[in-house]
C-alpha cells in the first residue's frame, strides 16, 4: 500500500529539483549543476504483460549540451527480495529507452533497510551472475543530521528531507524544532509548503503528533488528514452553517437554540449543502434535519 509517507520520501524530488545536487553529492557522485530537470510518466511496462510502475523518475538535461541523465527515485521501507529484479529491469528499460545512462537512487528511514538496498545485488544462476543492481541510497546513514535552525533556514528542501529521513531517530524532536523556527523565519509559501510536505512525510508516526503541535498553517496535500486540512475543512464547515442562518432568517423562519447548536456540530460538506438547498424552500428549520442527508 502506497502511504503518504512513502510518496513524500521520493515527490519531495519531483518537486524540489535543486535538492538533486546536494544528496547526490552526499553519495559521492556529481550531477550537472545547471540542468533542465523533467518529471516523466513512471510507467515502465512494455506491452503491458506486467505493470511496473517506479516511484518518481526524472531526467537531467545539462544546459550545456552534455549528456542527458536517467534518475530512477524509489522509496523504500523494508527489505524485499523480489526488488533486485525490478530495480535491475528499470535501469535497463531507462537505459534502452532513453539511450542515455540511468541512475537508481533508493530513499530510506530506517538503517536496516538503508544497508540492505545499497547492495550490490548480483542476478543469476549460481555459477555465474550475469547482472549486478547497485542502487544509490540515501538514508540516515549519509544523510546528516540538521538541528541547527540557521542551517536549517539556508537549505529548506534539505533540512525537510533530512527531518523526514531521521523521522526514526532519537533526536527527531530537536531536529523538528530547528525546522520549525528555520520555517518562522521563511516566506508564506515556503511555510506552507514545507510544513504540510513534512507532516505527510512523517506519516502515522510519534513525530507528526510532535510537527502538528508546532505548525499550523495552509494545505498541499488535500485528502491526507493533515492538521491544515483538518482546520481548513472546519472553517468551511463554519462558513456553511451561517450561509444556512442567514438564509433562513432572511425568510423570516425562527431557529431555536437547539438546531443552532446542530447546524453548528456538523463538519460534513455534502450534508451542510443539502441543508443550504433545504433552506431556500423548507417553512420550518426542523425540515431542514428530515430526510436522507442528516447528521
Amino acid at each position: 500500500m502506497v502511504t503518504s509517507r512513502h510518496e513524500t520520501a521520493h515527490r519531495i524530488f519531483q518537486e524540489r529539483p535543486a535538492l538533486l545536487v546536494p544528496t547526490f553529492r552526499l553519495l559521492g557522485v556529481s550531477l550537472p549543476e545547471d540542468s533542465l530537470v523533467e518529471v516523466l510518466t513512471p510507467d515502465a511496462t512494455e506491452l503491458k504483460p506486467i505493470e511496473r510502475r517506479l516511484d518518481s523518475v526524472l531526467r537531467l538535461t545539462p544546459r550545456d549540451g552534455g549528456p542527458p541523465v536517467m534518475l530512477a527515485v524509489e522509496a523504500q521501507s523494508r527489505r524485499d527480495q523480489d526488488k533486485a529484479a525490478s530495480w535491475a529491469y528499470y535501469l535497463s528499460f531507462l537505459t534502452a529507452q532513453n539511450n542515455c545512462a540511468s541512475l537508481l537512487v533508493v530513499v530510506c528511514q530506517d538503517k536496516d533497510t538503508a544497508e540492505w538496498a545499497a547492495g550490490p545485488f548480483h542476478l543469476g544462476p549460481d555459477d555465474w551472475k550475469p547482472l549486478t543492481v547497485r542502487p544509490l541510497v540515501l538514508g540516515p546513514g549519509n544523510v546528516p543530521m540538521i538541528v541547527d535552525p540557521e542551517e536549517a533556514a539556508e537549505d529548506l528542501a534539505m533540512a525537510t528531507f533530512a527531518a523526514m529521513t531521521h523521522s526514526k531517530s532519537p533526536d527527531i524532536t530537536v531536529i523538528l524544532d530547528a525546522l520549525a523556527r528555520a520555517l518562522g523565519t521563511a516566506d508564506s509559501e515556503s511555510l506552507n509548503y514545507y510544513s504540510e510536505l513534512m507532516e505527510s512525510g512523517l506519516g502515522n508516526t510519534p513525530a507528526r503528533q510532535t510537527w502538528r503541535k508546532l505548525m499550523k498553517n495552509g494545505s498541499y496535500f488535500p485528502g491526507r488528514g493533515t492538521l491544515v486540512e483538518e482546520t481548513f475543512l472546519k472553517g468551511k464547515a463554519e462558513g456553511q452553517a451561517r450561509s444556512v442562518l442567514r438564509l433562513l432568517e432572511m425568510r423570516g423562519i425562527p431557529v431555536t437554540e437547539t438546531q443552532r447548536a446542530r447546524l453548528a456540530a456538523c463538519t460534513d460538506p455534502e450534508v451542510l449543502d443539502t441543508w443550504l438547498e433545504r433552506a431556500f424552500r423548507i417553512t420550518d428549520a426542523d425540515q431542514l434535519f428530515v430526510g436522507k442527508q442528516q447528521a
